[in-house]
């Protein structure tokens, strides 16, 4: 399977700057970065002429529901979905059955990764309110991160004890990342919504049951205990106006609390709700129109350092249910790119804030080793992208196992023209090579 390619004539988007230029690849890394560079024996060459050309998005928050919950999603189907997207590597959380909450669960995951992945794949540590110790235990170079759910959450993984989150804050070895709901909070706001409503809750209540002030609360709490113990904080998902101002702007090297949001904060707002129903149940919720403008000028100024998806599939039957039942999370990672890439089409952001959301900022966070920059020497995982060709989403083209997705019926002004996985074409464009397997991502601290 070849690694050896030469890109010609695309416009480069790296480290804030746009340029017309060639592209080598060899042996899986990129060899040169010069213009008009010859073909040599051997090289497959792409005329890339009016594309644009940058590093692979790294989506550090996923859920790809293997082991444990496979009638959903699993490894295999979401990462050709992420390589069709333009992501060429991912991040996926712990709350699978059984959770990953030990060592031993976590590299079952990173084994059955390198059976199927067709992308590159790193796993997070769960914590619990009975972990502490392996956390502590936990070499920091076996997982990207600490996940914490302050908040409600699946299985044996809300951290709710006080004396545990404060040792978890105190004692981790790798950047903690937390999902920043206030459970108690929310249980009140559910309440009050069976009330009114009986079971028949409807969807326009999602965001006010999971209400800002419960993520607002509980994002407090995190950068407090962050800040008592200089903590390497990352929090996820902000979906919010009000959270915006306990982060600083400025570039993410550095910093040591730093915040992330997601697509379909910038995509969709409350007024979806009445079209889409619990097709855009998330957690925390999509809010209003408002704080949907308020987060991409707090992306584009980067008061938010990171964009991710929170890539989450359920089953439409289940999507199709009464809201108790209904669950929450979105298949996003296909056009996760394209989406974010609207943002730019329509003047809020720039390409090469873009690109450092989605591809320098979690290299750098996350201390990834060699990815994420178009950099020689640096493995060789990009994304071409056709910026002239819009594409208008169909459910028969869903990769994702769920086999449905949010932005079905919506035309994006681009199209994901190509993805190279250390040098390897996943994506053509049309199709999956489904012989390509990516690498366990490799972190530099």
């Amino acid at each position: 399977m070849s690694t050896d390619w030469l890109i010609k004539n695309a416009e480069l988007v790296n480290e804030g700057r746009r340029f017309h230029a060639d592209l080598r690849v060899k042996n899986g890394r990129i060899d040169a970065i010069a213009g008009d560079l010859n073909a040599r024996p051997g090289e497959q060459v792409v005329d890339a002429s009016g594309l644009w050309l940058f590093p692979g998005m790294i989506d550090d928050q996923v859920h790809f529901r293997e082991p444990g919950l496979t009638q959903k999603a699993d490894i295999a189907h979401e990462s050709r979905a992420c390589a069709a997207g333009g992501i060429t590597s991912y991040m996926e959380m712990p709350n699978t059955k059984p959770p990953a909450l030990d060592r031993e669960t976590l590299e079952a995951k990173y084994a059955r990764a390198a059976e199927v992945s067709a992308v590159n794949y790193a796993f997070y540590m769960g914590a619990s309110n009975d972990n502490l110790e392996a956390i502590r235990r936990l070499d920091p170079l076996a997982a990207p991160g600490i996940k914490v759910f302050m908040g409600a959450s699946t299985g044996n993984m809300l951290v709710d004890n006080p004396d545990v989150l404060n040792g978890i804050f105190r004692d981790a070895p790798t950047p903690i990342i937390t999902h920043c709901e206030d459970t108690p909070m929310i249980d009140v706001n559910l309440a009050k919504a069976h009330e009114k409503y009986g079971d028949a809750i409807p969807p326009r209540e999602h965001p006010l049951i999971r209400s800002r002030e419960a993520c607002i609360k509980s994002t407090r709490l995190a950068i407090e205990l962050a800040k008592r113990h200089n903590s390497r904080l990352h929090v996820l998902h902000i979906s919010t106006a009000d959270e915006l101002a306990l982060f600083e702007p400025g570039p993410v090297k550095g910093k040591r609390i730093t915040a992330e949001t997601c697509v379909h904060f910038l995509h969709f707002d409350d007024r979806d709700y009445e079209r889409l129903g619990f097709l855009i149940k998330c957690n925390p919720a999509i809010k209003t129109a408002a704080d949907r403008e308020a987060i991409i000028k707090a992306l584009a100024e980067g008061r938010l350092d990171v964009l991710a998806t929170d890539h989450a599939p359920h089953l439409l039957e289940e999507k199709g249910q009464l809201y108790d039942k209904a669950p929450g999370g979105l298949p996003l990672v296909q056009f996760a790119l394209q989406a974010a890439l609207q943002r730019v089409f329509e003047g809020q952001l720039t390409l090469e804030r873009v690109v450092e959301a989605v591809t320098h900022a979690p290299a750098t966070l996350f201390d990834v080793k060699e990815r994420g920059f178009l950099r020689e020497g640096y493995a060789a995982d990009l994304v071409l992208v056709d910026p002239n060709k819009p594409h208008t989403v169909r459910r028969e083209e869903v990769l994702s196992k769920c086999a449905w997705s949010p932005f079905e019926g919506y035309t994006f002004n681009s199209s994901i023209a190509a993805t190279f996985v250390n040098g390897q074409r996943v994506w053509d464009g049309q199709n999956v090579d489904q012989g390509v397997r990516g690498q366990r991502l490799a972190f530099a601290r």
